[in-house]
């Protein structure tokens, strides 16, 4: 589903997909380690399969964990069960459907996540008959200036944005990582999935924010690839979102020619009906002559992003106000900016800050 990866033409069709859609920038871009990136790239040309390459890195990790924890090294410890939670994120990516396997390696994910604590707390927020999950990151004063929520798309969620948090955090703002429904365990565990009220979901994360003495002054929402529609639309239809960034995300969703793809769309909304998944998309089609945003808007685009052209992001700048939206263009991005991770994590940081707590107050 991403741009094409160079020395791909050669591998089985499955193979040549999966380094498609999580290329080298992709996963170091959500906080595997450099090394193991290359690995799980060489293994998988080898013939591994994804999952099996996957998973043997992330246990790899977790053996590391457990030593320098055994050690007192704590630190080190801290990386390692980060580069693990990631490594199990992108096990479960090669499935497409929920099935019993994908559930339980993003419940290792989960597990490894949780190792971080206290440094990331997982939060849980009832929701209809099921239980929305997140990650919540503070800045080392323990106290926010103000909170980002920030959530992703149809295959990577949660925790896959600490390297994100982390930038936020640096500058001391909260940043929670959301699942909201249709994600991570949200959906893989709860059954909570996208449809028409998909908004009401991202709207509990607020409420959340709003009761959490250590998370004062403005909240901003944060939506990565297809996740930049439901912020658009929460920031539409919520006066208490404060600032809001889109990155790679489509206007007016469509069920997508490929069969990957349609098959994460399906299960995103929880049903294999294709007309069903269609009356949902065009539901969350936004339109900018009945959605307005009154808060800043900051709008991320790369130039060789095929998932999401600009021209089907515009919409969203035509429904703010023009004195409060911005576009960044990076001219070479990937989809969602992979290749340009830090720089585009700084960008937004520092956006947030300005437009949730003031000009020069973040650090």
């Amino acid at each position: 589903m991403t741009a094409p990866v160079p020395g791909t033409a050669s591998l089985p069709p499955l193979v040549a997909a999966q380094h498609r859609a999580m290329p080298f920038t992709r996963l170091t871009d959500c906080g595997m380690d450099p090394a193991d990136a290359r690995r799980l790239l060489a293994d998988t040309t080898a013939g591994t399969p994804w999952q099996d390459a996957a998973a043997a890195i992330a246990q790899t990790q977790l053996e590391r964990a457990r030593v320098a924890e055994e050690s007192g090294h704590r630190t080190t410890a801290r990386q390692a069960y980060r580069y693990a939670s990631a490594a199990w994120m992108f096990a479960q990516m090669a499935h497409q459907s929920d099935t019993a396997e994908k559930r339980e390696l993003y419940a290792r994910h989960t597990a490894a996540t949780a190792a971080l604590a206290p440094a990331v707390e997982r939060v849980e927020i009832p929701h209809r008959d099921g239980r929305l999950g997140g990650w919540l990151c503070l800045p080392p004063t323990g106290k926010a200036q103000a909170t980002v929520i920030v959530w992703g798309g149809l295959s990577g969620w949660g925790a896959a944005y600490l390297p994100v948090a982390d930038a936020y955090t640096a500058r001391g703002l909260a940043c929670l990582l959301a699942e909201g429904p249709g994600q991570g365990e949200s959906r893989l565990r709860h059954g909570l999935y996208v449809d028409e009220h998909v908004t009401d979901g991202f709207a509990r994360f607020l409420d959340l924010v709003g009761a959490d003495s250590r998370l004062g002054g403005a909240i901003g929402v944060q939506g990565v690839s297809f996740g930049g529609l439901f912020a658009a639309h929460l920031a539409a239809s919520d006066p208490r979102v404060g600032a809001v960034v889109v990155n790679g995300a489509p206007a007016a969703p469509t069920v997508p020619e490929y069969r990957t793809a349609r098959e994460q769309m399906a299960a995103v909304v929880g049903n294999d009906d294709p007309d069903r998944v269609t009356e949902v998309m065009d539901a969350l089609r936004f339109d900018p002559d009945k959605h307005r945003i009154t808060c800043p808007l900051l709008l991320l685009h790369g130039g060789q992003d095929p998932l999401a052209r600009y021209e089907d992001q515009e919409p969203f700048l035509r429904a703010a106000d023009p004195a409060a939206a911005a576009v960044r263009i990076w001219p070479d991005g990937e989809h969602t900016l992979y290749n340009h991770a830090a720089e585009r994590d700084a960008f937004t940081g520092d956006w947030f800050s300005d437009h949730l707590v003031g000009a020069g107050r973040s650090s």
